[in-house]
């Protein structure tokens, strides 16, 4: 790791470790579906997926607000003095700490709470594995916090040390665990056991870069910027965990783990796509620094496209071919759904709410939000009883309706704060491949181009 010193850059490593987390899922996802080895049902990868949905859909929203509130934050603010060594600890990684913590315990109490009367499936069972579930909930929604306690402190190498190691314990002990029979609850404790480790290590970087002081004055600065990045957060990132919950209450256990396998958007663009927007935050803070933030943010933006735009249709021309091999034949109607998803890069590569956000213009972006979880449940009304396409037309009314967002933010960067689009989006390749990978998808939808 020592060889990577110098060489990495705080905002890959930070994508390395949204990459990272998404292959190691993507592969115990495969080796579930391998009944031949595992001994798996459908049932069963249904149960586990449905455990995933449920501690993402009720932690997404207030996790991404608190953490993307907690950077520009971060030494620049009113309630704590500056710190002019880089050795100092900061009391507010403590708080941010605390916040996390209080959202954590107080979601997994509404879940054991009312275990008993949420049902899921056609056949109104309970919800399973309710006690793993609270503890896996705890867990896994406070150490998030690790990845940005590094980056704060500009430690790249660090995040991908910690990453690498986690990941790699994560994918030998779940995958190892239903490939020994031991079943699928086994392999939901062995998912614990590492958060548990996670958790560990959370608190050693607490006692070494936090300030144990505690300011209610800052935790409620903190939630007055935070609270309209949650909220946004909360109606933004909503329609897929609604769609998965639409799915979960009107299907079975094995077809919803069909819909869930191809419900997904590309990790690679999502994952790449925050990291690059977290990275950012900061640099977004002062007046100062606008020019060359969005000198950084056209040119990284770009790189970016010129990667995930190509392979996102490489992927869209293979999806069916890439579902069958590497899950199996049962999921391969999952292709379908997963290819509308794909359109979603179009919307990530741009970049208008980063400004925003780094500029604490949070309830803008609020207001989006808004506009689209109303337009986004119009345009999915629209597909469904108008259109034959179903499922698969939720996911294009979501796809739509997030491109429309983006607009809405450009479209405010330029007229109330005069920065035009084309300061930080390199618009002509943007317009290029947007257009190709639509052009694409008309075409495999009118089964002019098919590749299995």
């Amino acid at each position: 790791m020592n060889k990577l010193k110098g060489k990495v850059n705080i905002i890959f490593s930070l994508q390395f470790s949204q990459i990272a987390r998404f292959i190691t899922f993507l592969i115990i996802s495969s080796v579930f579906t391998k009944q031949n080895l595992t001994h798996l049902t459908k049932n069963e990868i249904g149960d586990f997926e449905l455990m995933m949905l449920l501690s993402a859909a009720l932690s997404y929203f207030w996790v991404t607000g608190i953490i993307q509130t907690f950077l520009p934050l971060y030494n620049n603010n009113n309630i704590f003095a500056k710190r002019t060594h880089f050795r100092e600890k900061s009391p507010e990684i403590f708080n941010t700490f605390l916040l996390l913590a209080f959202f954590s315990i107080g979601f997994a109490l509404l879940i054991f709470i009312f275990r008993n009367n949420i049902y899921v499936y056609k056949d109104l069972r309970a919800v399973p594995y309710v006690i793993p579930l609270v503890i896996y909930f705890i867990l896994s929604n406070t150490t998030p916090l690790i990845e940005y306690i590094y980056y704060v402190r500009n430690r790249p190498y660090q995040i991908i040390n910690y990453v690498l190691w986690t990941t790699t314990a994560q994918l030998a002990m779940v995958c190892g665990a239903v490939i020994l029979k031991l079943g699928i609850e086994t392999a939901i404790w062995a998912l614990i056991a590492v958060s548990v480790v996670r958790f560990i290590w959370l608190l050693v970087l607490l006692e070494r870069y936090a300030e144990f002081r505690f300011s209610f004055n800052y935790i409620k600065t903190h939630l007055r910027f935070g609270m309209p990045l949650i909220m946004s957060s909360l109606l933004s990132g909503s329609s897929q965990y609604i769609d998965g919950f639409v799915a979960s209450w009107t299907l079975t256990a094995d077809r919803f783990a069909t819909f869930r396998y191809g419900a997904k958007e590309l990790p690679f663009s999502k994952d790449l796509s925050n990291g690059l927007n977290n990275a950012m935050l900061r640099e977004f803070s002062t007046p100062e620094k606008m020019r060359r933030a969005m000198y950084d943010l056209k040119k990284k933006s770009l790189k970016l496209m010129h990667y995930l735009f190509p392979l996102s249709i490489i992927v869209m021309l293979c999806s069916k071919l890439i579902f069958i091999n590497l899950f199996s034949s049962d999921f391969s109607r999952s292709a379908d759904i997963f290819m509308v998803y794909l359109l979603m890069v179009i919307s990530r590569l741009v970049f208008p709410q980063t400004i925003l956000i780094g500029l604490q213009k949070t309830r803008i972006v609020f207001l989006a939000s808004v506009f689209e979880i109303v337009l986004n449940i119009t345009a999915s009304l629209w597909f469904i009883y108008y259109t034959d396409r179903g499922l698969v037309g939720i996911a294009l009314g979501t796809a739509l309706v997030h491109a429309l967002e983006k607009i809405f933010l450009i479209a405010y960067n330029y007229y109330k704060l005069k920065i035009p689009p084309k300061a930080y989006i390199p618009i002509w390749w943007f317009l290029f491949y947007s257009l190709l990978i639509t052009t694409v998808f008309v075409l495999i939808d009118r089964n002019i181009i098919t590749i299995y």
